[in-house]
């Protein structure tokens, strides 16, 4: 590998950390705002013009907090459980392509971390070993409500990835391709949500019990729990499981705009491929609003009704979806 090759690399990745990283602190903000304007309210307005520094003052409030760990807890396990979490939602976009390729300097570069040919295959590989983080923070606090916690997320988020990983096979059926790069490229005359409705429906419900989102926050229910698995966490601890939970609505967003709503896909592309990352950043704040008006309106539902409709509705039509999606690519290859 050149030092040319690492450096590009490493940009691509420092700018993929730094724009998830801000893009956590100003979607806390977003979200506020929404919530807010549905509610009929004010939302953040004292830090900054319009609030726009509130993400700062959060900051700051969190990193000045007293850091506590608990006499009785896995201390190792305990500081290691909020890293665990946060570096899968990290990772998780190097995938993602951006845009179209682009020259600079006189030199090609793609805008993506890295396209690697079973990228769906690593985003359900990541999304997985997320769960850990979770489960540990509950079991390292030795406090009942955060083991409860944690073993309600860990049923959840295995229950959910069932349908969550079915739902890719729609999109990757129609590309031929397991490559991100090369969904967004089938994508250009006709978004795969055109064609896989019921597959990106599936997907959203799934991602956001996977990422504990209202109405699917039963590991953090509050009149139960008493915040869940994090109930021990302080300081920057509690930072990061709150930063890791905001990092993952930007990811699936982004991956679900790049498998359904065409990527970074638009008009004028062509002539001017610098457009590619405007038009993701657009369907990726849609997403983003549409997550945030769930949570403004619908209320969290009971937990077991929560598992049976991941088992008993949602995993049988995530299979129907895809033998249909199979039978008519056959048909019509045919």
């Amino acid at each position: 590998m050149t030092f040319g090759l690492f450096l590009e690399w490493a940009v691509k990745s420092l700018i993929v950390i730094l724009g998830m990283t801000i893009g956590f602190a100003y979607v806390t903000l977003f979200e506020r705002r929404v919530l807010a304007r549905f509610q009929v309210r004010i939302g953040p307005n004292r830090a900054g013009k319009g609030g726009i520094l509130q993400p700062v003052a959060d900051a700051l409030k969190l990193i000045f907090k007293e850091d506590l760990i608990p006499d009785k807890a896995d201390k190792l396990i305990f500081v290691l459980a909020p890293v665990l979490t946060v570096i899968p939602a990290l990772i998780i976009t190097g995938v993602v392509p951006w845009g179209p390729p682009i020259t600079l300097f006189g030199k090609q570069f793609t805008l993506s971390v890295t396209d690697i040919n079973v990228g769906a295959l690593y985003i359900l590989t990541v999304t997985s070993i997320s769960i850990y983080g979770i489960t540990l923070a509950g079991w390292s606090s030795n406090n009942k409500y955060a083991t409860l916690g944690g073993l309600r997320a860990t049923a959840q988020m295995i229950s959910y990835e069932l349908a969550l990983g079915l739902s890719f096979i729609g999109p990757i059926l129609l590309a031929g391709s397991m490559s991100l790069t090369e969904i967004v490229h089938a994508q250009k005359s006709v978004w795969f949500i055109v064609y896989q409705p019921l597959g990106a429906i599936i997907y959203m419900i799934s991602t956001i019990a996977e990422i504990n989102r209202s109405p699917f926050d039963m590991p953090e229910a509050e009149q139960e729990l008493t915040a869940g698995y994090h109930v021990e966490y302080s300081g920057m601890k509690f930072a990061l499981f709150f930063m890791a939970e905001y990092i993952k609505m930007i990811a699936i967003c982004m991956i679900g705009a790049t498998l359904f709503l065409g990527g970074f896909q638009g008009p004028f592309l062509d002539q001017q491929p610098w457009l590619g990352p405007i038009y993701l950043l657009l369907k990726v704040v849609v997403l983003l609003f549409g997550l945030v008006w769930i949570r403004a309106t619908l209320p969290r539902i009971r937990y077991d009704r929560l598992m049976a409709f991941g088992w008993k509705i949602l995993f049988p039509l995530a299979l129907l979806n895809i033998m249909v999606t199979a039978l008519v690519m056959i048909l019509v290859g045919g």
